[in-house]
């Protein structure tokens, strides 16, 4: 075992952190009170992430960070847990690209009214590179305000270099989606190919081109793009975050044709701090445990405090349009 650290990317900042080297992956330790081992990276690699959990068990173990839970996920589409863990049911958020007019009909009316109605006000979706001319659109859109969705955005105040770097990942095997409107960049989406599935990193746009709902129309390029390439699935991160089972970004996500994909995600205790934490379901999180309606009404207040002190930058696209880091 090779030990180590590496940088992550924690809230849109890069971070070091303890890591090891087992069976060709690295693993990261993050967490305070309670240090959870995950493979780096997992839901953009290729091949079977953790191809034999015995021995990463055992490995980690004498690792010197000590952390107290290792965990990993199955291949999306498992529907029976192949391993003798602790086992919590993830889910995803996934529309089948075999076929685009089967999707493309299945959508509500409101979502094709969306999309034509994104053309009819002048904007054009395409495909482009990752270039210097992207990376200073997407530049301009991440310092359009500083707080999104009622919150912080991770992403704001970042100069050129450091956007550049953020989004530099993956280029052998990603599309960069874009949305321009009078030849500005006004939102782009960067998909990751992971052999047959298709995950979107990041959805984006202009507040101030809400209206046109570059959105919804960059979302009918990428699911016509992954169906013409062969992709069985375009993921947009979760479909259910926590407890919030009702929330605005749901609703985005359903009315765009998504779909909920559950999969099982494996905890393995390898402290008996880690199995008190698994016992108390305290592996989960915090904001995993407090009811719904709990969770909106904070969320709700912290909006309001962000437009009441003026730092919301305007009108938040959370009141719009959940789009986000896949990773949000």
């Amino acid at each position: 075992m090779e030990v180590g650290t590496v940088q992550i990317s924690v809230k849109g900042r890069w971070v070091s952190v303890p890591s090891a080297r087992i069976q060709g992956r690295d693993i990261v330790v993050t967490g305070k009170g309670i240090k959870v081992a995950t493979v780096k990276d997992a839901e953009w690699l290729t091949g079977e992430v953790v191809s034999n959990p015995e021995l990463f068990v055992s490995e980690l173990k004498e690792f010197p960070s000590k952390p107290d839970i290792f965990t990993f996920s199955d291949k999306l589409g498992t529907t029976t847990p192949r391993y003798p863990y602790h086992v919590e049911w993830d889910n995803a958020a996934a529309i089948p690209t075999t076929n685009y007019k089967a999707w493309w009909e299945g959508l509500p009316q409101v979502s094709r009214k969306n999309v034509r109605r994104s053309q009819r006000r002048g904007v054009t979706v395409k495909v482009v590179p990752f270039d210097d001319e992207l990376v200073a659109g997407i530049t301009k859109i991440y310092n359009e305000a500083p707080i999104r969705q009622g919150r912080r955005f991770w992403h704001f105040g970042k100069d050129f270099a450091t956007v550049k770097r953020d989004n530099s990942h993956y280029l052998d095997r990603c599309d960069f989606v874009a949305a321009y409107f009078q030849n500005e960049l006004i939102g782009f989406i960067k998909i990751v190919y992971v052999e047959k599935v298709a995950r979107m990193m990041q959805i984006l746009s202009m507040n101030l081109h809400f209206d046109k709902r570059p959105a919804n129309a960059m979302i009918a390029k990428a699911v016509e793009l992954c169906s013409e390439k062969g992709a069985s699935h375009l993921i947009y991160a979760r479909y259910i975050y926590g407890t919030k089972a009702n929330s605005p970004v749901t609703e985005f996500k359903r009315r765009n044709g998504f779909e909920q994909l559950l999969f099982p995600t494996y905890y393995v205790p390898l402290t008996a701090k880690g199995r008190m934490a698994i016992a108390l379901k305290l592996h989960l999180g915090i904001r995993n445990l407090i009811p719904e309606n709990v969770m909106n009404m904070l969320l709700n207040t912290r909006a309001k405090i962000y437009k009441w002190t003026g730092r919301d930058g305007g009108e938040s696209d959370g009141a719009k349009t959940p789009e986000q880091s896949a990773d949000d």
